[in-house]
């Protein structure tokens, strides 16, 4: 059973950064995609970026676009996300998730059968 473990959330300022981390365990990590998703109070769970299971690939919602930064190292199974210029609309609980290499829809978080716990990031104007 695969497991995720998220760490790097906290409280900043606008204009900070932070950069999230996502150990996985209990798969072959070099066969998952990793994606991360947030999650504000009342609002639906958002995608934020995904990478590929080498690597090769990423790809990240225009809302985060020129901030965020996804990558990956397969040796450590780690997974992270660099966000600078950091806003309070990206305040949200930050969830790493994990999907087959073969997976498509990578949009959707039901594509996702592996989930961490979740990371709190809070941005203070």
């Amino acid at each position: 059973q695969v497991q995720l473990v998220e760490s790097g959330g906290g409280l900043v300022q606008t204009g900070d950064s932070l950069r999230l981390s996502c150990v996985v365990s209990g798969g072959t990590f070099s066969m998952l995609k990793v994606a991360w998703f947030r999650q504000a109070p009342e609002k639906e769970r958002e995608f934020v970026a995904m990478i590929i299971n080498n690597g090769g690939w990423t790809t990240r919602a225009d809302s985060v676009k020129g901030r965020f930064t996804i990558s990956r190292d397969n040796p450590s199974n780690t997974v992270w996300l660099q966000m600078n210029m950091l806003k309070p609309e990206d305040t949200a609980t930050y969830y790493c998730a994990a999907a087959p290499a073969y997976a498509t829809d990578y949009l959707k978080a039901e594509t996702y059968n592996s989930w961490g716990q979740g990371t709190q990031v809070t941005v203070r104007s």
